[in-house]
């Protein structure tokens, strides 16, 4: 177990949400053996047990992150069985495209919102003050290269990531007045991309992608970098060599 992953003698406990997903089943597995109390979240009971199984014996909550009263219903449950949250990976996504302007839909929109916007305002306002507390609280999310230039056919996509990115900064503001230990991050990516989805489309070289297993360690080194270095930063998450990284599940954030 190492140092940056305690704190007063007791593992740092991390929020995983998104948990039943390829990419929130390597962070969970990387925090796990980084030494930090792990609970991943997901919205069916029956894939966040597996999926907290799969990444080696992560807490499984079930939990509508949509729903603020759901949300918070899972904070008061957290504090009362296990205690202060330290950290929030915030990997629920989800993707909709079109081929332009015109035929961007409601429902899409609506979808976009929802799992990219809503879950974001409602975790973090709901544990925000627990990160505050925290002698090493952390927050991040995961957005896309596509918000700095975006392309017609994803519109609605776009804009849902540069509302929660835009939320997360002010969230790394609040940081900035109510604690000198907490910060709030955006991973950029183009995609992602892991093992299944390489051995699945074996021709293909998913160029620009980044593997799970790079983010999943980009979510423990949080605990480690300095407060002031981290918080406010859009960190980009440059596309590794397929064989450079150990790769286990997919996902398009």
């Amino acid at each position: 177990m190492s140092e940056v992953s305690m704190t007063d003698g007791r593992p740092l406990r991390v929020l995983v949400t998104g948990g039943s997903g390829p990419s929130g089943v390597a962070a969970a597995r990387a925090l796990l053996q980084a030494g930090f109390a792990v609970f991943a979240v997901g919205s069916d009971k029956a894939r966040i047990e597996e999926a907290a199984e799969a990444a080696g014996g992560a807490t499984p909550l079930v939990c509508d992150l949509a729903d603020l009263a759901a949300v918070r219903e899972l904070q008061k449950e957290l504090a009362r069985t296990a205690g202060r949250i330290d950290g929030v990976i915030h990997l629920v996504g989800g993707w909709r495209g079109a081929q332009g302007i015109t035929d961007q839909t409601d429902e899409d929109w609506d979808f976009l919102e929802r799992s990219a916007v809503t879950t974001l305002r409602n975790v973090t306002r709901v544990f925000y003050d627990d990160l505050v507390a925290s002698p090493c609280g952390r927050f991040a999310m995961v957005s896309s290269t596509a918000v700095g230039s975006p392309d017609a056919g994803v519109a609605s996509y776009v804009a849902a990531k540069a509302a929660a990115e835009a939320w997360t900064m002010a969230v790394a503001e609040g940081f900035r007045q109510d604690s000198q230990h907490s910060a709030a991050v955006v991973f950029v990516v183009k995609a992602l991309v892991d093992a299944s989805m390489r051995s699945s489309q074996p021709e293909r070289k998913f160029p620009g992608y980044t593997d799970v297993e790079q983010l999943a360690a980009a979510a423990v080194g949080l605990f480690s970098q300095p407060t002031a270095e981290l918080n406010g930063q859009r960190l980009l998450l440059a596309p590794v060599p397929a064989g450079a990284a150990h790769t286990q599940s997919a996902a398009t954030t």
